[in-house]
């Protein structure tokens, strides 16, 4: 079998669903919660820069995550549907690369993203006065070019190296989508060293910035609970509890992923939760943030009454 290497070569993804009724059913959901997610995410970042009252630097990280899970369930769903509708399931390998690529860069951004957004709401609630300057406008660009930039070198390594393999045996992808570990087991080279890189990158993309949220989440409890304002301590809650929620999905389906041991792993188990994180939890994060947020809400409202309301009047 020639080289897999050879661009007239393709992958096969074995994909999610099957053809019988409730899996039929299944993908319509998906389908649905996929549409819901993009619409979700591009109005909570209309929003964002439309309401004057949003142009603060919680809600510009809050609009990169809606930007981040829209080219995230983008790069997953459109791919996975078309496959499923035509009944074909090949990839080619620049396809692959390129799903690899933007996977582990949107995923390592969001990483990054949410330690951003925990340090934001420490310096709201621990520094309230020194807001302004502590979480200053030149910081907030920074950090968000940071969580790109350090995604994309990520995905960059990722995906070049995996393409890098030669792949002449099986070309079967047991999974959905083209993932680095899914495919380099299908690599007839040694990859035990490319492997043990990948899991230090997991441990470096996934704990250092979980550790900063910890941190920053045990600094805000104990402000907290030391507030003699019972408002303050609701509102406070209020607002980092949605953070909280979002965080605890992300890493969650993440962390069971990648850092269990290998004898732990089930195909079928880790499609699903894949499914979770890389579909599901981006329609999530909108609602999360609106039905939790007075602000969102407001500015919800505000933004049906200017283009719907006003054209009825």
């Amino acid at each position: 079998m020639e080289d897999l290497n050879d661009t007239t070569e393709m992958f096969i993804l074995l994909g999610l669903f099957n053809h019988t009724q409730t899996h039929v059913f299944l993908f319509s959901m998906v389908l649905m919660i996929f549409l819901i997610s993009l619409l979700g995410n591009a109005l909570m970042i209309v929003l964002i820069h439309e309401d004057p009252q949003l142009h603060t630097p919680m809600y510009f990280l809050l609009s990169q995550l809606s930007l981040m899970d829209m080219m995230l369930v983008s790069t997953i769903v459109p791919k996975m549907a078309t496959n499923y509708l035509m009944d074909t399931r090949t990839i080619s390998p620049a396809g692959c690369g390129a799903q690899i690529f933007l996977f582990v860069t949107l995923g390592g951004g969001e990483c990054f993203l949410l330690a951003a957004m925990a340090y934001d709401r420490y310096v709201a609630i621990c520094h309230p006065l020194r807001y302004p300057i502590l979480m200053n406008q030149k910081l907030c660009f920074q950090m968000t070019a940071g969580s790109w930039l350090l995604g994309g070198v990520d995905g960059l390594m990722q995906a070049g190296t995996t393409l890098s393999f030669p792949y002449c045996h099986s070309r079967e992808i047991n999974h959905f989508f083209c993932e680095a570990p899914s495919l380099v087991r299908l690599a007839c080279a040694d990859s035990t060293f490319f492997e043990f890189l990948m899991y230090v990158c997991c441990i470096l993309m996934l704990l250092i910035p979980l550790s900063l949220i910890l941190a920053s989440y045990s600094l805000i409890l104990t402000a907290v609970l030391h507030m003699k304002s019972t408002a303050a301590q609701k509102k406070a809650f209020a607002t980092c509890s949605s953070h909280l929620a979002v965080v605890g999905l992300f890493y969650g389906a993440i962390i069971f992923i990648y850092m269990r041991p290998k004898s732990y792993h089930s195909v079928a188990r880790d499609k699903v939760v894949s499914a979770f994180y890389t579909i599901f939890t981006p329609v999530l994060n909108p609602l999360i943030y609106s039905v939790r947020n007075k602000d969102v809400k407001e500015a919800l409202r505000k933004w049906i009454e200017k283009h719907f309301l006003g054209h009825l009047r």
